[in-house]
């Protein structure tokens, strides 16, 4: 993801600007379609200031602000466009999308039914739909049964043992249910060679890892002597090669050389799945050596759009989807080195006076509220000016420097570190 400066004021036009914009438009969509969605942004927003009054300007950085994660930009553009015009149907679309991406079902449910009336032959307008609808009904479903004291576990349901591994299946397996390097080797081969692992040996590996998770407690605290390092790695989503690249490049996981990856693991990314198998086998492996902390898309919400759903559904079974949601539901949601060094996916929080006491008491097995210091470890934003702001992203907010020195000195802490944001040099002192 990358950092999206906050939308500039509308000014009206200059004469004789509008030819002026239009190239601007076209300037930016080329960027666009080139995944240079900052500089997209940027130049929608010059085509903005030439001629305010174009629905499908701020449709389009609506639909940039949706591709970097600024959720709360792209609503408000998306609904400027439909206020705008009101026939814009792809201003409908973007503010659907939006409101997907902020959980906001009802509402994207009911944009989407605006796009069927209006497209009643629009395919992917109808798969929306129906994808929106049955996430609504799902949430009303799992509200009505939320009162259920006992949820029962897939694991409860699972019966690895009576799973067979065919005699054609030449690739890894767990030496004894256990994970071993050996196989952590054999398993980067395979993966490295677009081939699947054994549906056994998966659900071996989430079953395993979830009892090491639920041990855990939500804030994790490491101790490291002076001589002794440790690598903290950002947002991989899916991004098989490039995790094998930073093996390559920093050395396999091990005692004398521990890791911390710092959420966000999944989705975006074609191989979430080698991805996420990888990491768990790991910390199997390396228990006390090998970190995972969970990111904003380790929840329902973001799997169910951005792709991770989908892939495991594909690669194994919709069961094995539920094992991984209850596995992400245990993952810690921040770490503390020598008792100076904080480490989190977002960053921190909407209220003065959180304290590290205050981490270790959050009840984290489960989907992430919409509010609170849960919410604010997973979502929040730095921001250079003093104070807090509204979040461009729609959940949490932005954070100052005098926000982040209060909460250090309060917490007798040296400094932060967190992810969540594309840097250009691949991380970013402040």
């Amino acid at each position: 993801r990358t950092e999206c400066a906050e939308p500039p004021r509308d000014e009206p036009p200059a004469d004789g600007a509008l030819k002026r914009a239009e190239e601007l438009k076209t300037q930016a969509n080329d960027y666009f379609k080139a995944k240079d969605y900052e500089n997209a942004i940027k130049f929608y927003s010059q085509a903005i200031e030439l001629n305010p009054s174009n629905a499908i300007y701020y449709g389009n950085r609506s639909l940039a602000y949706l591709r970097t994660e600024c959720y709360g930009y792209a609503l408000a553009d998306a609904t400027r466009a439909v206020e705008m015009d009101k026939k814009y149907i792809k201003g409908y679309y973007r503010r659907a999308a939006s409101n997907m991406a902020l959980g906001k079902f009802r509402a994207a449910l009911r944009d989407y039914e605006t796009v069927v009336k209006v497209k009643p032959h629009d395919k992917d307008a109808k798969m929306k739909y129906q994808e929106c609808n049955k996430i609504v009904k799902q949430k009303a479903f799992e509200r009505a049964i939320a009162g259920d004291e006992h949820k029962r576990s897939v694991v409860d349901s699972l019966d690895i043992e009576s799973m067979t591994i065919e005699d054609e299946y030449s690739g890894p397996k767990l030496e004894d249910g256990r994970v071993t390097i050996t196989f952590m080797k054999e398993l980067m081969q395979w993966y490295k060679d677009q081939k699947k692992l054994h549906r056994k040996c998966a659900y071996q590996i989430l079953v395993q890892v979830k009892e090491v998770l639920s041990k855990l407690s939500t804030l994790v605290e490491t101790t490291l002597k002076e001589t002794e390092k440790i690598t903290v790695c950002g947002d991989t989503h899916g991004q098989f090669y490039d995790l094998l690249n930073i093996f390559e490049l920093n050395g396999l996981p091990s005692e004398t050389n521990p890791y911390i990856f710092n959420g966000d693991f999944v989705d975006r990314g074609s191989f979430s799945v080698e991805v996420i198998l990888t990491l768990f086998g790991f910390k199997l492996l390396y228990p006390d050596h090998f970190h995972l902390l969970r990111g904003n898309h380790e929840t329902d919400n973001m799997n169910q759009i951005y792709g991770f759903e989908g892939e495991v559904k594909a690669k194994y079974t919709a069961q094995m989807y539920e094992l991984f949601s209850e596995v992400f539901e245990w993952l810690p949601l921040a770490q503390c080195i020598n008792g100076k060094v904080l480490i989190m996916h977002g960053g921190l929080f909407s209220e003065d006076g959180v304290t590290l006491d205050d981490i270790r008491k959050i009840e984290r097995s489960r989907q992430p509220p919409d509010s609170g210091p849960m919410c604010d470890l997973l979502w929040s934003d730095p921001q250079p000016q003093n104070g807090r702001s509204v979040s461009k992203r729609g959940v949490s907010c932005q954070f100052g420097p005098d926000v982040t020195k209060a909460f250090l000195e309060e917490n007798k802490l040296d400094y932060i570190i967190r992810s969540h944001e594309v840097k250009a040099e691949g991380y970013e002192v402040a």
